[in-house]
This record gives C-alpha cells, structure tokens and sequence, in this order.
C-alpha cells in the first residue's frame, strides 16, 4: 500500500499518517522476510521500530518497492559505529518531507519508545572474558545486561536490510 500523494483525512477530519504507516509497513515486510526474529517480541518491534523510523526520516517512504539506491542508504545507516542516534534526533527536530503532524507524531512516538525501553540482552562484552574453567567462566550462564530497545533493534534492522 504505497502512501498517498495527498493527504486525505479519517473520520472525524483527522489526518491519516500514511507516510509513517507505509515506513512501518516497509519495515515489517524486511524483517519477516529476514526471518530474524519472532513478531511477537519486544525485539521484532525494536527493529521495526528503529527501521521504520530510518526508512521514514530518509524523507518520507517511497512508494513501491525499495530501489537498491535506498537499500544502500539503509545499510550504510544502519550499519554498527554510524552516528544513527544523532541523526535520527537531528532529523526529527526538522520538518520531514512529505510527512505530515500526525506521521512525526508516531515517529517521535517510536523513537520515545526506542530510548526509554530498556531490555535484557547477551552482555556481548563480556563474552569471552572468563576462561570456562573459572567460576562463571564458560557457556554455563550468559551474562546479561538491560539494553536501551534502539541497541537492538539498530543491529537487528541492519542486518534484514543485508538479507533483502
């Protein structure tokens, strides 16, 4: 469903955020694809979240399916050691084409959520570290630590870009 050129209103005169609805939708579709994870889970949804929101501050979704151009743009941004964050604050302070309130609403929405939820992951730093024959050493217990929800989903939503 490729968003519409205008912006049409819903019951009761509101606007529709179909370009932030298409983003999402765009998103959802390249994380199944990828088979990466359950939909059902708080990671699936940070990674559709974090690729929403990437796909949709690009200025606006595209319509149709997604032209290598803008896979490319959405591997390099995606990628681990890019300043995604600060982008992602940068463009979200400035007016997005083709987007309308409503569709910045969700997207801050989204990314409020991405910022603030925190969730338990492999402490991937601390892999390694002991020797298996010291205690807590080995693959016995996997340390775990409380990760913000965009730390994921970043990682989670670059690699369904390399599987598309």
């Amino acid at each position: 469903m490729p968003p519409e050129r205008h912006e049409g209103s819903g019951a009761g005169g509101l606007p529709v955020p179909m370009a932030w609805m298409y983003a999402e939708y765009l998103a959802d579709e390249l994380l199944r694809t990828g088979d990466l994870m359950e939909p059902a889970t708080l990671e699936f949804r940070a990674g559709r979240d974090a690729l929403a929101l990437t796909i949709f501050l690009l200025d606006g979704a595209v319509a149709g399916a997604l032209p290598a151009a803008r896979v490319d743009e959405l591997r390099l941004l995606t990628a681990a050691g890019t300043p995604w964050r600060r982008w992602v604050r940068t463009r979200l302070a400035a007016p997005v084409a083709g987007g309308t309130g409503a569709d910045l609403a969700l997207a801050r929405s989204a990314w409020r959520w991405l910022e603030e939820t925190e969730l338990l992951a492999a402490d991937l730093e601390a892999v390694g570290q002991l020797p298996p024959w010291e205690p807590g050493g080995g693959a016995e217990e996997e340390a775990r630590v409380w990760t913000p929800a965009w730390q994921l989903g970043l990682p989670l939503g670059h690699l369904a870009v390399h599987l598309y």
